[in-house]
């Protein structure tokens, strides 16, 4: 079976990570298994370490360190080259990694709760889905 290689944006995965029974709890054992291989770049993994460090998630380096471990293994590298591919315009630019890294890695889908991406769907040639559509394709169910 050939996995399934999607871009998780970091709210996503933060929300995976730290959160066991939610929406998103699923893609822990889904990326464990090799259901789904997640593609990560130097950026998108930059921006998951400086998020995992928010006082707001109280979690010392160890911590941080076990839920990267949980995570990171599982992924497919990809480099983005420089200069990066043309993406849509974006408000927030610590999203456009995530477009980037989805075009340079040739993602399956990118994956967000983030309304201003979710806004660029019509625009991109990767498919933006959120995390309920994408458990729907992933599985066929909610």
């Amino acid at each position: 079976m050939t996995p399934i290689r999607p871009v998780l944006d970091t709210n996503v995965l933060v929300s995976a990570l730290l959160f066991y029974s939610n929406s998103v709890s699923w893609l822990r054992g889904d990326w464990r298994s090799g259901h789904i291989r997640p593609l990560a770049s130097r950026d998108t993994t930059a921006e998951l370490i400086r998020v995992l460090a928010y006082p707001k998630f109280a979690l010392n380096a160890a911590e941080r360190s076990d839920l990267l471990d949980d995570y990171l293994p599982f992924c497919e590298t990809v480099a983005v080259p420089d200069p990066p591919p043309e993406v849509p315009e974006c408000r927030d630019p610590f999203d456009r990694p995530f477009l980037e890294t989805a075009l340079a890695g040739r993602a399956d889908a990118l994956v967000t709760g983030d309304s201003d991406v979710l806004a660029l769907v019509d625009q991109f040639s990767i498919p933006i889905l959120s995390p309920a559509a994408f458990k729907l394709h992933v599985h066929g169910k909610e």
